[in-house]
């Protein structure tokens, strides 16, 4: 899909065909689109086409008519109606006279600027605006670093009285969502300190301290996401532990259950064996059935009691 968006007075718009001074954003593109907006840039169809492999690298490639920056963005997944975070590439192609974002999917990075909700927000100041997406970027990364945090509690909450595999295995989904946004934002933040030293993209004095917001962003989100995965990391392997201990006090309280129930089993097996009645305890005795109850239901409480001391229910 291809949208190509313009700023006028502060607000924008959608236009129908290239401008100078335009974003044109291209979200899973076709083929037919692709060839098209490369040629009308002079722009390689390899190049254009980078971030569409979900595999691609984060890295910058300067041209003579053109520069490329791909960067990682965050997304969500929906796994078992639950919210699961991975990246994926994401292309800002800066031209002359325009700038080109392609990613295999819309996402909150772009979504922002299309909906007007950055402020002094510019399609014509091209290196602001760049340095605007990737400011969004990394504070994206941070919201999402929250998120993780707050289903991660919500799990440890569930765990504590759990015995089945459901909950750590949510465990592993956010540990695997934060391995990929340390790879990810670590590679970012390559990116972007070769994006400070090159002058390929022109810098003004204003945009050199975004520049710089925009790292100490992407190093607080990359120092958020070492921290909860370490966190994690050492509450999955205790919850592991958890789990089985939970599993180990149900299989107790059974195995003691079955012995104080074994009693009774025992004693109304022996008096229904086919012996003689005359050699059977109380057999002669009119109250015999009675008391045969009475003296099982007595031993089984006995028994009980002395499991329940040692803490064995």
């Amino acid at each position: 899909m291809k949208q190509i968006y313009k700023t006028n007075d502060g607000k924008i718009s959608t236009i129908d065909s290239w401008e100078e001074g335009c974003w044109i954003s291209l979200v899973a593109p076709s083929e037919t689109e692709l060839i098209e907006i490369a040629q009308q840039n002079g722009i390689e169809t390899d190049d254009i086409r980078a971030a569409l492999d979900d595999e691609e690298r984060s890295r910058i490639q300067i041209e003579d008519a053109y520069t490329m920056i791909i960067v990682d963005v965050p997304t969500i997944e929906v796994h078992n109606e639950k919210q699961y975070y991975v990246t994926i590439p994401m292309s800002i192609i800066l031209t002359k006279k325009t700038i080109i974002t392609v990613c295999l999917e819309e996402t909150e990075v772009l979504k922002a600027f299309a909906q007007s909700k950055i402020r002094n927000f510019h399609t014509h100041m091209k290196t602001r605006f760049v340095l605007q997406i990737l400011y969004r970027n990394a504070s994206l990364f941070l919201q999402y670093l929250r998120n993780i945090n707050r289903q991660s509690e919500a799990i440890e909450t569930n765990m504590h009285k759990s015995t089945k595999n459901k909950e750590l295995i949510e465990m592993l989904e956010l540990e695997k969502s934060l391995m990929y946004f340390t790879t990810s934002l670590r590679s970012n933040e390559m990116v972007l300190e070769k994006l400070l030293k090159t002058e390929a993209v022109k810098k003004y004095p204003e945009d050199q301290d975004l520049l710089e917001d925009v790292i100490i962003e992407n190093k607080q989100a990359m120092e958020m996401s070492n921290i909860y995965s370490g966190i994690l990391g050492g509450m999955t392997d205790a919850f592991a532990s958890i789990i089985n201990n939970n599993l180990n006090i149900i299989m107790k309280i059974l195995a003691t259950i079955t012995i104080v129930l074994s009693i009774p089993t025992m004693i109304f097996s022996a008096y229904g064996m086919n012996l003689n009645p005359q050699s059977m305890p109380l057999s002669q005795n009119p109250h015999g059935f009675a008391l045969v109850i009475i003296f099982t239901i007595v031993l089984s409480l006995i028994i009980a009691f002395i499991f329940f001391k040692k803490k064995l229910f």
